[in-house]
């Protein structure tokens, strides 16, 4: 069981270039299968947390295993977009860019005050990633944007800022922070409590 939670992130890392293989190979055949394996691995990424507490093994080494396969499967079905509808991604370019600026941010940031990657799990982020699920549904799915991606650029600008203020104000570095205003008291010394809605 203690190797459950591994073998789900492992599961959702493998999905990564699976998808992209997919829409390389088989093109706009593939969209309906690409969308299922997504939501796969949105599953993976609930269950490998809620396990993981539930037996005892949830730790700073697999939340940043967790964290970082979560980048290679967004950032895959980015790529997996671009591949079936290049057009479409092109003419997005504004606000993708901004997002991934944002990200770059994140990790400069981190790293330059902690030498680490972010981990924070925040609650404005698990909401960026349910309007990424929404927006590439829309995307891979049914060749759309409008409002479903402006929501996930919208609600990814917010996080983003969001995370930079839980480094910034964090004393030192620490995984799963539901918010810059935990952070700031955890800065101000009160005691860090345990949240339930990480996944």
């Amino acid at each position: 069981m203690k190797r459950v939670p591994y073998l789900l992130i492992a599961a959702r890392f493998i999905l990564a270039p699976v998808m992209m293989l997919l829409a390389y190979y088989k093109g706009a055949e593939s969209r309906f299968l690409i969308v299922g394996l997504m939501y796969f691995g949105l599953l993976t990424d609930i269950f490998d947390g809620i396990i993981a507490r539930k037996i005892g093994v949830s730790s700073e080494k697999l939340r940043r295993l967790d964290s970082q396969t979560d980048l290679v499967f967004w950032l895959s079905l980015g790529l997996v977009s671009y591949l079936l509808d290049p057009e479409l991604i092109k003419s997005e370019w504004k606000g993708i860019l901004l997002i991934f600026i944002m990200e770059a941010l994140c990790y400069i940031v981190s790293i330059t005050k902690f030498g680490k990657e972010t981990c924070t799990h925040a609650f404005l982020s698990k909401m960026w990633g349910l309007s990424l699920l929404i927006a590439f549904t829309c995307l891979i799915g049914f060749q759309q944007t409008g409002w479903a991606l402006y929501l996930a650029v919208g609600l990814g600008f917010v996080s983003h800022i969001d995370v930079i203020l839980i480094v910034l104000l964090l004393p030192k570095w620490q995984y799963d922070v539901p918010s810059s205003y935990h952070a700031w008291k955890i800065r101000n010394g009160k005691e860090r409590k345990k949240t339930t809605f990480f996944n």
